[in-house]
């Protein structure tokens, strides 16, 4: 992003190149901007390298790649939500505390109605970005991507590292305090 910017800055000003020596922009075969200065016998040269511009990166991000296809992909999807769905119906109904519950599932999109007290979980699936998207009233939204293959794999939100069910093993309990919860048996939590 530095040397991005100094790039940008040394075309704006290119009547001052003659009098800090002569730069180059190469790309490397990794993918990374090389910018880099010649400099007069004696002087050391200065490289410096900034990220493609096309990827972002995130100090906690976890680098790990999904290899599913689409049939794959809407296979395990469908499998976790219709997990997820049946849980929460179980859940809720043996839950005497929680009044105006109600969970719907339709066209990929899980809607879980823990009463106006506790708030809604949306839980849907991204078919263009092959992820699943939830929506927590209390820790907000965030992306799972799969990591792993189809016989042992999860969904990962790739800035913490943490799968869609720990969070949930990590929400819920607080709400449904009458009975254990174990979002860690469901499919593809491994």
């Amino acid at each position: 992003m530095f040397a991005a910017r100094l790039l940008a800055r040394l075309s704006r000003k290119q009547t001052c190149l003659p009098t800090i020596g002569s730069w180059q922009m190469s790309q490397g075969l990794d993918g990374q901007v090389n910018l880099s200065r010649t400099q007069t016998a004696g002087t050391q040269a200065i490289q410096l390298e900034a990220p493609s511009a096309n990827r972002r990166f995130f100090s906690s991000q976890i680098e790990t790649e999904s290899t599913l296809d689409t049939a794959a992909y809407e296979r395990v999807c469908s499998d976790t939500l219709d997990g997820l769905c049946d849980y929460f119906e179980q859940l809720t109904e043996n839950a005497p505390e929680l009044q105006g519950t109600d969970v719907a599932y339709g066209d990929g999109v899980l809607t879980v109605n823990l009463g106006h007290k506790h708030g809604t979980y949306v839980i849907n699936r991204q078919t263009p970005n092959k992820q699943i998207w939830l929506s927590s009233p209390t820790s907000g939204p965030k992306r799972f991507d799969f990591v792993g293959t189809v016989a042992a794999g999860r969904w990962i939100y790739k800035h913490s590292g943490q799968s869609l069910h720990e969070l949930l093993q990590e929400e819920i309990p607080g709400i449904l305090n009458s009975q254990s919860v174990d979002f860690l048996h469901l499919p593809y939590c491994s």
